[in-house]
């Protein structure tokens, strides 16, 4: 690992919402601060590891680039070991009042053949589903942290190892920041990842149209999961509230293309890939309005064992996005992350002030136990994105004639999102 790095951040496109309550500042004319932890990055890895920290007693300081909260994205769907997680933070309940519970899942065939359907009451018992607007997420896990834990306006120029003094934050406006503990939880791009020797995440092959779609007068869909699968092209949608419904669209792609910012050609791009799809979908992507509608390559990073660096070093630690980039494929790239952070914050906290070799021995614990489970979900999730982005016209008619629905099982494909953890209760209740 490089003792030094000076980055550029990667450039960022996304609306974003004032949170006043959380806003803060370090003067402009100090030299520089010290922070017990600091954690570097503003979004959903990022807040729900600094609030898992304050849950059990431990502040940070969040460092976030944007002047706001990065409240751009779409919808993302959390399964029972997300919400057991939100839980833990104590806002699962909350936000549940927001969002529809999914019952269920349907898959089709592009001509609008229904493949198979499954309940989950009954094929996955126990089973929570449902889809979450980033933003909503987002504020709510903002605005549990105490004031002044968010720093915005605050992109990190440089990373320097100081010894068993910790780690020198410079940022861009010239402030510097020495931190004990500092945690990337800065995305797929991470610098805090590059600066710790991982490699680029790697195209897989895909990329993906995400978009929400809203109904003034009521969404008229069922509150399941429909998946619609055509030849190296599939396509998906799931209710997210009484008036909003989340899809996306994947389809096979020989790069990640060039970057296309032209919100009216991006929704065409995406409606003319599915124009023979079934035409609720057609619909959908016409309420949808077109700054919403957003386009990325899927990428992923494999971790493998002696060839990846590990997640830690030095009281620096890895979270999220920024160390195990998966395809959404399973539905668990932020589950994982939401994981990772009451793990984290579990093990650390023990060790706060107990010098250097403690909080190493934390670190290594959290990254040896999140590996044996992020590791064998990246491979699967990238496995499951191959098998349903077939574009051979037999293997596809094998797929919808025998595969979906004679073979596939919910439960057993399921089975890793059983996850549990305690609920952190705040320091001082009883």
């Amino acid at each position: 690992m490089a003792s030094s790095l000076v980055f550029p951040a990667p450039p960022r496109n996304q609306t974003s919402l004032r949170i006043p309550r959380v806003a803060s500042s370090l003067a402009s004319n100090a030299s520089t601060s010290s922070k017990e932890v600091v954690v570097v990055g503003g979004g959903i890895a990022g807040l729900a590891v600094s609030l898992a920290l304050h849950r059990l007693g431990v502040s940070s300081l969040v460092l976030e680039q944007g002047r706001t909260l990065r409240t751009g994205g779409t919808s993302l769907t959390l399964f029972k070991n997300g919400w057991r997680v939100l839980d833990s933070l104590g806002v699962g309940d909350e936000l549940r009042q927001n969002f529809l519970p999914v019952k269920g899942m349907i898959m089709k065939s592009n001509d609008g053949r229904e493949l198979r359907s499954f309940s989950f009451d009954e094929e996955a018992p126990g089973q929570e589903v449902r889809a979450v607007e980033r933003r909503v997420l987002l504020e709510m896990l903002a605005n549990k942290l105490p004031p002044s834990t968010i720093l915005y306006s605050s992109k990190v120029k440089s990373v320097n190892a100081q010894g068993k003094e910790g780690t020198m934050l410079e940022l861009e406006d010239g402030r510097k920041i020495l931190a004990n503990i500092l945690i990337g939880c800065d995305g797929v791009n991470s610098p805090i990842a590059k600066w710790m020797g991982f490699p680029e995440a790697k195209f897989v092959g895909h990329c993906a149209f995400r978009g929400m779609a809203h109904y003034p007068d009521g969404q008229p869909f069922e509150s399941k999961v429909n998946y619609i699968y055509g030849r190296g092209l599939r396509a998906g949608f799931v209710p997210v509230s009484p008036s909003k419904i989340y899809w996306f669209i994947c389809f096979n792609s020989n790069s990640p293309g060039s970057k296309n910012t032209d919100p009216s050609l991006l929704k065409k791009e995406a409606s003319d890939l599915v124009r023979d799809f079934p035409s609720d979908l057609q619909d959908i992507i016409r309420n949808t309005e077109e700054e919403i509608i957003i386009k990325t390559p899927l990428v992923d990073r494999w971790l493998w064992p002696g060839l990846t660096p590990p997640a830690y070093k030095n009281g620096v630690v890895l979270v999220g996005d920024a160390w195990h980039p998966m395809t959404p494929n399973l539905g668990q790239g932020a589950c994982c992350a939401l994981e990772d952070s009451v793990v984290l914050a579990t093990k650390l906290s023990g060790s706060i002030g107990k010098g250097q070799d403690a909080v190493n021995q934390a670190l290594r614990e959290y990254a040896n136990d999140r590996w044996q489970r992020v590791f064998p979900l990246t491979v699967r999730a990238n496995l499951v994105g191959s098998l349903v982005q077939w574009d051979n016209p037999l293997v596809c008619a094998l797929r919808n004639g025998v595969l979906i629905p004679k073979i596939v099982r919910l439960g057993p494909f399921l089975e890793h999102t059983n996850f549990e953890c305690d609920l952190l209760e705040p320091v001082g209740s009883s």
